[in-house]
């Protein structure tokens, strides 16, 4: 379980972490990028309405074997569409790939999550993320020491696209047989009406959509913004991501108790509070200001996304349902962010455009109340 969120989490940074790379073998300017990332996050928002569909039909563990197979694909297709073709279009298609597969692989891997803390009864979802967050730290420290040593794209990737073959189709095999039968049985015990018209479902995806953005900016973001707002070598942007990714991590290993000891609501408020300061350090600070930054954002953004899926989990009987609505609504953020920043950046550069983030965090704190537990509601 812990090794399939870990090598997802690798996969997605292996790609992203060369997002510099791309842009510069293919000339693109930031809204151009933006445009470009785009069509991956279409590839999200079409494959997740169907991931619980899919679930349902065939388990957990086959449709993240499935993801994974398609985002392998989408790699090396991404590899050879920048280093062989050289082809915006082309690229378009392989990250259009790449999400599609890293989608399904994510909502099944939520639910198996999910199902596992349903039956420990207590808080454990963010340390299935955490490990996800430390699958992406190794991904950006693998890809900053690749780009040091100018391996190509396609020869990264490539790599990346194995290892996620090897140990991917490999770790679901581990997978409770509890969660299967929560899975294939949430058809029948479901109540009727659709996940899509409940109210707290709806309010829990915009608190999930929120923090995916603030995770989503950083990661599409901080190490171009380093590297062009503060002047720094490509290496140094790279590890920046990896900064954020690894307080990420640490934010999520440590959260699991808060979230016991004082409830989701009062730990998200302070969270999204600290991803607002931790931006503002790094558009307005000297570039070691921007590292504190990196870190106080990482943590702020490391428990909004897992506590959403445990929320919208609470119940068994329609947590396929509810996963794949929350994780659609998240997914948004990957339509509006790219282009969103890439759109201001083209007027005020990568580092200022950063400055939405805090402006992310409003309607967040508004609708945090929505995630509070089952047991805490009046």
């Amino acid at each position: 379980m812990l090794a399939t969120f870990a090598v997802s989490g690798f996969a997605f940074a292996s790609w992203v972490s060369r997002i510099p790379a791309l842009r510069e073998q293919l000339e693109l300017t930031p809204g151009s990028l933006g445009r470009t990332l785009l069509v991956g996050a279409l590839g999200s928002v079409v494959s997740l309405p169907f991931a619980g569909r899919v679930i349902t039909a065939v388990g957990a563990t086959r449709t993240v074997m499935l993801g994974v197979v398609v985002a392998a694909l989408g790699l090396l297709g991404l590899g050879l569409a920048v280093d062989v073709a050289a082809d915006v279009t082309a690229t378009a298609v392989a990250i259009f790939v790449i999400a599609v597969g890293i989608s399904l692989w994510d909502v099944a891997m939520n639910h198996e999550g999910a199902a596992v803390e349903q039956a420990l009864g207590r808080t454990i979802m963010p340390v299935f993320h955490a490990f996800f967050s430390g699958g992406t730290v190794l991904g950006a420290l693998v890809a900053a020491g690749l780009v040091r040593l100018s391996v190509p794209v396609l020869a990264h990737l490539a790599g990346a696209a194995a290892l996620a073959l090897v140990l991917g189709l490999w770790a679901p095999r581990g997978f409770l047989p509890r969660a299967q039968e929560v899975t294939e049985g949430a058809a029948v015990a479901e109540p009727h009406g659709s996940a899509w018209l409940e109210p707290r479902t709806l309010v829990i995806g915009l608190v999930v959509l929120v923090a995916a953005l603030t995770e989503g900016t950083a990661n599409d973001w901080i190490a171009l913004a380093v590297t062009e707002g503060h002047d720094q070598p490509e290496e140094i942007g790279v590890l920046a991501f990896a900064t954020f990714l690894a307080a990420m991590t640490a934010g999520r290993l440590l959260g699991v108790r808060l979230l016991d000891r004082y409830g989701r609501v009062p730990v998200l408020r302070v969270l999204f509070a600290l991803a607002v300061a931790g931006s503002l350090l790094v558009v307005l600070g000297t570039t070691a200001m921007a590292f504190v930054g990196v870190v106080l954002w990482g943590i702020g953004a490391s428990l909004g996304f897992p506590t959403g899926m445990s929320a919208a989990a609470d119940d068994p009987a329609r947590a396929a349902a509810r996963l794949s609505v929350v994780s659609t609504i998240g997914y948004l953020a990957f339509i509006v962010g790219p282009p969103l920043l890439g759109m201001i950046g083209d007027h005020t550069g990568v580092l200022r455009s950063l400055l939405v983030v805090g402006l992310l965090a409003l309607p967040a704190l508004l609708a945090v109340p929505a995630v509070r537990e089952p047991s805490r509601r009046t």
